[in-house]
């Protein structure tokens, strides 16, 4: 049997307007289930009944694929006894079963966290052998030797276990004391950009994810933020970066 959850809820769920549009599109007489009028935005339904919004039917979609601003302090992971986790500071309307975060943020990295029940589509970005890319904003706690520290990231840098990772792109955006980077990588290992400056003797005071493919993290997001992506938006996730 179908689950059946909030009209409004239902509708919101889609990223067409949020739970108080819904409502007044409701009041209007402007939502139908199964063909007749609903006047109530709390009447329970299912993901199976018929939903026009002015006629036209409401195209649901299989999967949910949610862009998050993750702020410090929340776990990327789907439960956790001690901390809140991207699942938990989710909005209601975007809540279903099975989300999960497509790949790992540290508790104390922020930024764009992919949120999703698409098991599919998750291991596509998250592959190695996709290479697609992930862009972060570093603010280190001392300088480095940009032009070393660029060519040790084009050419793999080899962290302190030995492990040696793919090419990646060093941008500086800022000099001074506490320099700030921007650093592409086309890989995901634990703790990977605070490692990759710990072998060039600094250490990461904030890193921040801007981008995950070509999909850059939408800038009216605050952090603890979420909103519903596109089809578009899907498609530039998994866009080759050329740069390398």
């Amino acid at each position: 049997m179908d689950k059946r959850e909030r009209l409004d809820k239902i509708i919101a769920s889609q990223g067409l307007a949020s739970r108080s549009e819904v409502k007044a599109m409701v009041r209007r007489g402007e939502v139908e289930v199964n063909g007749d009028v609903v006047k109530d935005s709390g009447v329970k339904v299912s993901y199976s009944d018929n939903i026009c919004i002015n006629g036209a039917p409401l195209f649901q979609r299989k999967f949910t694929y949610i862009m998050l601003n993750k702020p410090t302090g929340v776990v990327s992971a789907t439960n956790d006894k001690r901390d809140k986790t991207v699942v938990d500071i989710l909005p209601e309307e975007f809540k279903r079963k099975n989300l999960f975060p497509a790949g790992r943020l540290d508790k104390d990295t922020t930024g764009f966290c992919l949120v999703t029940d698409d098991g599919d589509f998750a291991h596509r970005i998250l592959s190695p052998a996709r290479h697609v890319t992930k862009t972060y904003i570093a603010v280190l706690s001392r300088p480095i030797d940009y032009e070393l520290g660029k060519k040790a990231f084009l050419d793999g840098v080899v962290l302190e276990d030995g492990t040696v990772l793919l090419s990646a792109i060093l941008i500086q955006l800022e000099a001074g004391d506490k320099p700030v980077y921007k650093v592409v990588i086309k890989e995901g290992k634990y703790h990977q950009v605070r490692r990759m400056f710990a072998s060039l003797g600094s250490h990461v005071e904030q890193l921040k994810r801007i981008a995950i493919g070509g999909l850059m993290l939408d800038e009216a997001l605050e952090e603890g933020e979420a909103r519903l992506l596109t089809e578009k938006e899907l498609e530039s996730i998994v866009e080759n970066d050329e740069r390398f």
